[in-house]
């Protein structure tokens, strides 16, 4: 059965395919769906219990001229953490299970909501509170003063609630600006890839075209299809695709470099099975940009048979790509120039928004060849499934 994969694009509305391609952009989608976040998620389980026991403390010490002996500073520090407790609790619980609904309303609409509900939940921790010290025998309250305490208690989770909210709507929006700053940047990026794909290559397959259509309208009509089906992807906005469309792609373009190249180039494809292929997903266009820096840079420049060959593995959630070309031995390169030419900086950049700092581009250039790897981080959601 197909692994399911779950990304950033996915998250926005896309279809799901196979694997999470990265967790931190995940989390930040999930993040982006409301001003408030999972406050299940906002601490670790350790991290809870010693703020709720700090502010547990905090309370007895502000009721300290009240307490005269250790008894009943132990027992009103018991009470606090029991108030706490209650109060933290049921407000994380109901704010997160009301959070789909909440998300649905308007910042304003849903701040009230959840600043009414958490002032409830404070009221009602405390008279139930009060009412555990009377059972236990440790103190005696009236009618009024339970309403009264009730009120106060309400009123002060009320306003924690108020500057919690805040805080989180500041920061999601701060969080909304530096996304749409990402954004703009990556479009600029993208735009940046597809005007270099069109000027160089779109004359030289017109001059192709040509010539293809006097002498040999069937290879002309082929070589359509495939022009067709590389202006159609390149064009596409979408920041992830998968890994089937990426290679589909790469197949259209070395398809129409081929009517040019007249047979000088020999590409060898090592790829996974298709199960395996179709969990993956990359960035687009950028296998494809590697392999025409390639030929750009190396097979245009000279009349000898080049070797390309590219290697795709993905292994303990990482995937790796490996695109080797041997230079001609009768064509003068120099190492200099060929780094200088090769850089492939926006397309790191690009990966590096997608699946995070990790992923990277780099080229090894000797005098026999130049290796280019790619590699970034894929979860494999069958793996993570048998490591559970």
């Amino acid at each position: 059965m197909k692994n399911r994969w779950q990304s950033y694009w996915s998250k926005l509305g896309h279809e799901d395919k196979g694997s999470i391609a990265n967790d931190e952009a995940t989390l930040l989608a999930e993040r982006l769906e409301f001003f408030v976040p999972k406050l299940i998620h906002l601490w670790s389980p350790w991290q809870g219990i010693l703020y709720g026991f700090c502010w547990a403390v905090f309370l007895t010490i502000l009721a300290r001229y009240s307490l005269f002996t250790w008894q009943e500073v132990l027992q009103r520090l018991s009470i606090n953490i029991i108030y706490t407790v209650l109060t933290v609790l049921s407000g994380v619980l109901i704010s997160d299970y009301f959070r789909p609904v909440l998300k649905r309303l308007s910042q304003f609409a849903a701040s009230w909501r959840l600043v009414a509900t958490l002032s409830l939940c404070g009221g009602i921790a405390k008279v139930i509170t009060m009412l555990i010290e009377m059972g236990l025998g440790w103190s005696t309250y009236s009618s009024t003063q339970l309403i009264v305490e009730m009120l106060i208690s309400g009123l002060v989770t009320g306003g924690f609630a108020f500057v919690f909210l805040v805080y989180f709507a500041r920061q999601y929006r701060d969080i909304k600006t530096l996304k749409a700053a990402f954004d703009k940047e990556l479009a600029v990026q993208n735009n940046l890839i597809k005007a270099r794909i069109a000027p160089h290559f779109f004359f030289n397959t017109i001059n192709t075209l040509v010539s293809l259509v006097e002498s040999d309208p069937n290879k002309a009509s082929e070589l359509l299809h495939h022009v067709s089906a590389l202006f159609r992807a390149s064009f596409n906005d979408l920041k992830e695709v998968s890994f089937e469309e990426e290679l589909a792609l790469c197949q259209h373009y070395l398809a129409i470099e081929s009517f040019r190249l007249a047979g000088k180039l020999q590409v060898d494809w090592q790829v996974p099975d298709d199960d395996t292929v179709y969990d993956m997903v990359i960035t687009a266009l950028t296998l494809q940009s590697v392999i025409e820096q390639m030929l750009l840079n190396v097979v245009e420049m000279t009349t000898e048979m080049i070797h390309m060959s590219v290697n795709v593995t993905w292994h303990q959630h990482q995937v790796n790509i490996k695109v080797v070309v041997t230079l001609p031995t009768k064509t003068l390169f120099t190492k200099q120039d060929l780094r200088r030419q090769i850089s492939f900086n926006t397309q790191t950049q690009r990966l590096q928004r997608n699946f995070g700092p990790s992923a990277y581009i780099n080229s090894q250039i000797t005098h026999q060849h130049i290796a280019t790897t790619i590699n970034y981080p894929l979860h494999d959601a069958g793996l993570l499934e048998e490591d559970l």
